[in-house]
């Protein structure tokens, strides 16, 4: 059972990173590993009982417990151990990371400089999630594994598909309250030195009426306070406990049982607030909060990329044009060449 799940679950990270190979390797005892699964697009990898995990870079992984990025992968410095002879001369980029409880996750790739540190955050999030697959934790159930794995895919392909911010935004909100199964997901905004925040989406109507955004002071819920705060909140209230209001008394809007709140840090500041809301008691296991940490830093890249586009924008008007293209030598026109005494 658990190799299959191993198999199905690497097949998934493979595709997700565009990725040659996913291994994974697991502690027989406390020095000695051992490759219990992978998929990879060729057919080179070695069998578990030739391949040799205890010298290179999972090694060093295993010992340090530590992730390791190798952009451009020197086979005259490390090796990996995994694949047949000569195959190895064919991989231009490594990344791995320890699994929590034992083991190590590795992805490779033919080509150079093909992961980032942002995938490498990544790589971090399906460790911990392999390593509650090997638990078999009650809180996070095996079935539940692939759906994250699949909805963080389609969230690093919404950056490339949709280049306007409504549209990426209505997406992404949806991928993720998919992915968590809560009722509601929204996402706030806040300027520097503003004392009140702005709606900006949400996957079911309760702030906006379709027309503009919704603005709320800053000491409005629990939105408010992780603004004023920068750090995240878990919320979760059982029984005849009170209900959660993540905006604040406001209106009609209904009340939640559970809430997780998460910063969307740009520039070193709190700019945004991710808002997830349930309106009855529902888990929020480490896997899942990790998954929502990881989409909180997607969000925070989009909107990057997005500031550093419009600032291009403003400044290419105002940029004097230093030359059409390249100038010819004119020997005639040359200075004359500077003699030292």
């Amino acid at each position: 059972m658990k190799t299959n799940c191993n198999k199905s679950t690497l097949t998934i990270i493979c595709s997700v990173f565009d990725a040659y190979s996913a291994v994974l390797f697991l502690p027989e005892t406390e020095e000695d590993y051992r490759l219990v699964s992978f998929f990879s697009l060729g057919d080179r990898i070695l069998p578990p009982e030739e391949a040799d995990p205890n010298k290179g870079l999972v090694r060093w992984i295993a010992r340090n417990r530590q992730p390791l990025l190798v952009p451009n992968f020197d086979q005259s410095k490390s090796r990996l151990g995994y694949y047949q002879p000569g195959e190895e001369a064919h991989i231009k980029a490594f990344m791995g990371c320890p699994v929590p409880g034992g083991g190590v996750l590795c992805v490779d790739s033919k080509r150079q400089y093909s992961f980032s540190d942002k995938d490498h955050k990544i790589l971090q999030l399906f460790a911990e999630l392999v390593g509650q697959q090997q638990r078999n934790s009650q809180d996070s159930p095996v079935g539940d594994i692939p759906r994250y794995f699949a909805q963080l895919g389609i969230m690093q392909e919404l950056r490339f598909r949709y280049k306007r911010w409504p549209v990426f935004l209505e997406h992404f909100l949806r991928t993720v309250r998919e992915a968590t199964s809560f009722d509601y997901c929204a996402f706030a905004s806040c300027d520097t030195d503003s004392q009140s925040y702005t709606i900006e989406g949400e996957t079911a109507p309760l702030m906006l009426d379709g027309q503009n955004p919704a603005s709320l002071p800053l000491n409005s819920g629990i939105v408010g306070w992780v603004f004023r705060n920068e750090k995240a909140v878990f919320s979760e209230t059982t029984g005849d406990a009170a209900s959660t209001a993540p905006f604040g008394k406001v209106g009609d809007v209904s009340n939640f049982q559970t809430v997780m709140c998460l910063p969307v840090v740009i520039n070193q500041s709190t700019r945004g607030v991710l808002c997830l809301a349930h309106t009855t008691a529902l888990p929020m296991p480490e896997v899942m909060r990790s998954f929502v940490h990881q989409a909180a830093d997607h969000l925070a890249l989009f909107l990057e990329n997005l500031y550093l586009k419009n600032r291009l924008r403003s400044l290419l008007p105002k940029a004097k044009l230093h030359s059409k293209g390249p100038v010819a030598f004119n020997p005639d026109n040359a200075p004359e060449p500077h003699e030292e005494n």
